[in-house]
């Protein structure tokens, strides 16, 4: 085992101070809130957690990508004392703050178009999802809503509907919302082998095209919603060919397009959201997730006559945009820009996905490296032929990982897909630690199954 700097596993997992902690959860949680790792975290700061036993992890999960700045920026705190200070919530509907007007104005900056933009604020992924729903339909005075397969936009029911993951999102949790339709998102690993790409690409194209001849009328649509890389889905990347055609089907329709960026935004992909990318300009983004740097916050970005369509009462909540939430934002607006968080998006990716491919040419197991900036997986399959799905050898790295120290997920439709999340203010050589658990925990891994077998 390499002589690791900066995670550091003393105690079994749970430790003793965990398990009467875990102890505790057992009893008064539903077992149907899953979590990752059996401990609780006592502190975190940049990349690293450290739990109540003492235990240090480097984390790559970065709390399912909401900590683009790292845990605890000085900058993110010194904005919440400050706000803290001089109130907390009056609830935007009641009374107005100015932070919310401060983080609407950069946001609208920001987002892709020098069309007019206006901004709601709002709680939640989901919600933000839920509000771009009601507002092209409200716009568009049109029902319909098509989402992808393999996307995830959340698990109220609404974004519940459009998710495609039966298990364990929907299952037994119908009957769902009408009027979603599902349309072919492309992933190039797994198409017929018949196919070149090209023609795969053209293939999903015209697929998506038929939808409107097959499925449902192009009239009764809303809108389009689109994860510009999928991030439960698998870290799935398009082609700037499928994105654009969707693009322009949806002009052609007066179908309102809608980018869901609630994972992919904020330096994660080595731009401030994914889409920009593909050279196409949403009439819709969804924000939230890392915008807020833990701190609950989210929001609806679009075209100025889209977000003014609903009637004033019609949008909004309770703690919609909270004070707190816009601080931390801001900050964290400010934090990209100082560090160059774009950049170094970009540069982590390059990095990880050069210790992917090496990884791929060094195992059979790992059937196919992908990714956008540092949005980066490694999909792990029984053989490379078949590309049979390896679930249980996924899981079984992910708790090697944890048991040498780092924080890691899954995710995929079935589960075989390494996802990588860490901080962007990681640093060089705790990425290297933590990419080099990775390997060790695949060689341990793979011994595992194989005497198992």
């Amino acid at each position: 085992m390499m002589n690791q700097k900066f995670a550091n596993v003393k105690t079994n997992l749970p430790g003793s101070k965990a398990e009467k902690l875990l102890e505790r959860r057992n009893r008064i949680v539903p077992r149907g809130v899953s979590n990752g790792i059996q401990t609780f975290v006592q502190s975190a700061d940049g990349a690293i957690v450290h739990d109540v036993d003492g235990n240090s992890f480097i984390d790559f999960a970065g709390a399912i990508g909401t900590i683009n700045v790292g845990h605890c920026h000085p900058k993110v705190k010194q904005a919440l004392h400050e706000q803290v200070d001089q109130y907390i919530h009056t609830g935007f509907n009641v009374v107005m703050y100015e932070p919310y007007i401060e983080l609407a104005e950069k946001l609208a900056a920001i987002a892709p178009g020098d069309h007019k933009k206006q901004v709601i604020l709002l709680n939640s992924g989901a919600e933000a999802v839920e509000n771009a729903v009601k507002i092209a339909r409200k716009y568009t005075k049109r029902p319909g809503i098509i989402s992808f397969t393999r996307g995830f936009h959340g698990r109220t029911l609404m974004t519940m509907t459009m998710t495609s993951k039966v298990k364990p999102y929907k299952f037994e949790f119908g009957p769902f919302a009408p009027e979603v339709y599902k349309a072919p998102y492309p992933y190039t690993y797994r198409r017929p082998g018949s196919l070149s790409e090209a023609e795969y690409e053209e293939s999903i194209i015209q697929q998506f095209r038929e939808l409107f001849i097959n499925e449902v009328a192009p009239e009764t649509i809303a809108a389009v919603v689109m994860e510009p890389v999928q991030g439960e889905g698998g870290f799935i990347v398009p082609s700037k060919q499928f994105v654009q055609a969707v693009y322009e089907e949806c002009q052609k329709h007066g179908i309102l397009f809608v980018s869901d960026e609630i994972q992919a935004g904020f330096g994660r992909t080595g731009r401030y959201f994914g889409i920009e990318h593909f050279e196409v300009v949403p009439d819709l983004i969804t924000v939230s997730k890392s915008m807020g740097a833990g701190v609950p916050i989210s929001g609806v970005i679009g075209r100025k006559e889209i977000m003014d369509a609903a009637a004033p009462g019609e949008l909004g909540g309770t703690y919609s945009g909270s004070p707190l939430g816009c601080a931390a934002a801001l900050a964290v607006l400010d934090i990209i820009e100082e560090e160059n968080l774009n950049e170094r998006g970009e540069k982590l990716g390059e990095v990880v996905m050069n210790r992917f491919r090496q990884l791929q040419d060094k195992y059979d197991v790992v059937g196919d490296v992908r990714g956008l900036g540092s949005m980066c997986a490694m999909e792990l399959v029984k053989d490379l032929e078949t590309k049979e799905p390896n679930k249980e050898l996924t899981n079984r790295i992910v708790q090697q990982a944890n048991q040498r120290g780092l924080l890691l997920l899954s995710a995929g439709a079935f589960g075989n897909v390494l996802r990588i999340l860490m901080p962007l203010v990681i640093t060089d050589e705790q990425l290297e630690e933590g990419l080099t658990i990775i390997e060790e925990s695949m060689k341990a891994a793979i011994a595992e199954q194989m005497a198992a077998i």
